[in-house]
């Protein structure tokens, strides 16, 4: 069984998350975990705390089949305050209790994929998980990669879906799925500056952002999408 992982930061979650959940939960048939990050260390600061991302998740995928919110890292950064959060210890946890020949991947938006040599110990996230990329306008996947980037992924892309299940780690899936506009940054921008904003994430979602008076200052506008 494929165990794939759908990290970010989620500030908040919005349409063009579930989108690409419900894509990846789809095509590659298995379950989604999402897994918001406690403290990303290539991210601005969230413009909401840890336990209020992850309860948007939970209100977002409430009723979704094979959806469901994964809190490792956030228990993680409770039991080392201070400690910064990398994917590659959460992938090396994951390794650790999954077994050395599960396949495990990891989901991230091509604007991601292409900014990995920025990330910690960013070579070794190949030998721990395979990466699922879902395209978003504009794909900086269709453009020139940078050089040290384009000479790690080369031989890694995935002909099908199968590839990912038939070796543990080390390939890259490119998702097809409806390209949704929406980003997270967005969202906030819109939420600060009193421009319509609701229709950009689930229901449940809007009214949690109203309730808790969340992004609705300028200074949370800007940040990670």
């Amino acid at each position: 069984m494929l165990h794939l992982f759908y990290g970010g930061t989620f500030d908040p979650v919005h349409n063009g998350h579930l989108a690409i959940a419900r894509a990846a939960r789809d095509e590659l048939d298995t379950l989604i975990a999402l897994t918001p990050a406690a403290d990303p260390p290539h991210r601005a600061p969230p413009g909401a705390n840890a336990a209020q991302r992850a309860r948007m998740l939970e209100l977002a995928i409430d009723g979704e089949a094979g959806l469901h919110v994964d809190r490792r890292e956030l228990r993680r950064a409770l039991r080392h305050p201070g400690r910064r959060s990398y994917t590659v210890d959460t992938l090396r946890d994951l390794r650790g209790e999954l077994g050395a020949r599960t396949p495990i991947a990891w989901l991230v938006g091509a604007d991601s994929l292409v900014g990995l040599p920025s990330w910690h110990e960013w070579r070794a996230l190949f030998e721990l998980a395979h990466f699922v990329v879902a395209e978003r306008p504009g794909s900086p996947l269709d453009g020139e990669l940078p050089a040290e980037l384009a000479a790690t992924l080369a031989g890694r892309w995935t002909t099908g879906a199968g590839d990912l299940r038939a070796s543990p780690a080390g390939r890259i899936h490119r998702l097809h799925q409806p390209l949704q506009p929406e980003s997270a940054s967005d969202v906030r921008r819109r939420i600060a500056e009193g421009r319509p904003w609701e229709v950009l994430v689930p229901p449940a979602v809007a009214a949690y952002i109203a309730d808790e008076r969340l992004y609705f200052t300028s200074a949370v506008a800007d940040g990670p999408v």
